[in-house]
């Protein structure tokens, strides 16, 4: 009789944990998401009261802000110990942002227009991005010298596409003014970036250990689909107000981005393991997906059933990566 109420206390406890974990889990994901919501709200406006173009706001600074949460999160992954989360993180997010993010937008929008700044910019440097990050990590591992090379790539990704716009900027008379609020609100955004992440990280050791699910497997699934929450967020709102161009310029920004900077930066302090699941399931769906995503930009228009499938084939992976089916 000891023994069974001892038993059955053990497994209220685990189920406790497992319970905890979770919670914890989603209440930094959440802190982590409101984190990157406010810090991009903040420097969306200091960018346009220093003049930037909309353009440019739209598709380097949305695109950069909303990947915050990979970058945090690859960052404290890699402090708490736990690298092999970073490389899954960012091919898992740009999975999710593609099949998921661009297929909700195709579905709200009925259609999406490819603009010919995103043809002639953005989609041969998301083709340029996936091409030299593949050749990286197909090896199982991201050194030193190849994450260096993915953050300068960036750098010059970042320039181009800056100066490769028509130059204009935002009138003065329609700048808006800088307050002391958004300085705070940017401050607190950060704050909610860095706490989130933390929380976030060690929820995803935990539940790995308490699981017994490899924590690539997570990464690649709840952290990555987490962490595009603000991308998803973005642009379906874009989608629904049939602004096609910061939809897909949002994704666009923020994979680039996420190819070479939420694994170039950790890469720069750590070596960078890709697990079996990564490597063998994560990174062939993301040669596929990008690749699907650059053929549907090259044909201007993202229709529909296009979404639906892309929404299809990450219900497949999903399953895939879990042993579904």
């Amino acid at each position: 009789m000891k023994s069974y109420i001892q038993d059955r206390a053990g497994k209220l406890q685990y189920l406790y944990m497992i319970i905890f974990w979770i919670v914890v889990f989603i209440v930094s994901l959440l802190v982590l998401v409101k984190g990157a919501d406010w810090l991009l709200e903040s420097s969306e406006k200091i960018g346009l009261a220093a003049g930037l173009s909309p353009f440019v706001v739209g598709v380097v600074i949305v695109g950069l802000g909303t990947s915050f949460p990979e970058l945090m999160s690859s960052i404290a992954a890699v402090v708490k110990g736990v690298p092999e989360i970073v490389v899954a993180n960012a091919i898992g997010s740009n999975i999710a942002n593609i099949l998921l993010v661009i297929g909700f937008s195709a579905l709200f929008a009925r259609r999406l227009s490819v603009t010919k700044n995103l043809i002639d910019v953005e989609i041969p440097l998301l083709a340029i991005s996936a091409v030299l990050f593949l050749g990286v990590a197909f090896d199982g591992q991201v050194t030193f010298i190849e994450a260096l090379i993915l953050f300068v790539t960036y750098q010059i990704y970042l320039l181009y596409t800056i100066f490769h716009k028509d130059g204009t900027e935002a009138p003065k008379s329609k700048r808006p003014k800088v307050t002391m609020k958004d300085i705070g609100i940017l401050i607190i955004g950060i704050a909610g970036l860095v706490l989130g992440a933390k929380y976030m990280v060690d929820a995803v050791v935990e539940l790995s250990s308490l699981l017994g699910i490899a924590t690539g497997a997570i990464a690649l699934a709840a952290v990555a689909l987490g962490t595009s929450l603000p991308e998803l967020l973005v642009s379906i709102k874009a989608a629904k107000k049939g602004n096609a161009e910061v939809a897909l310029g949002n994704i666009f920004g923020s994979n680039a981005f996420n190819l070479l900077m939420v694994v170039g930066i950790p890469g720069l302090f750590a070596a960078l393991p890709l697990d079996d699941k990564t490597l063998m399931l994560g990174l062939p769906v993301l040669v596929v997906s990008t690749g699907l995503f650059v053929i549907s930009g090259i044909s201007k228009r993202i229709h529909l059933w296009e979404g639906a499938m892309y929404l299809m084939v990450y219900v497949l992976f999903i399953g895939k990566l879990f042993n579904l089916f």
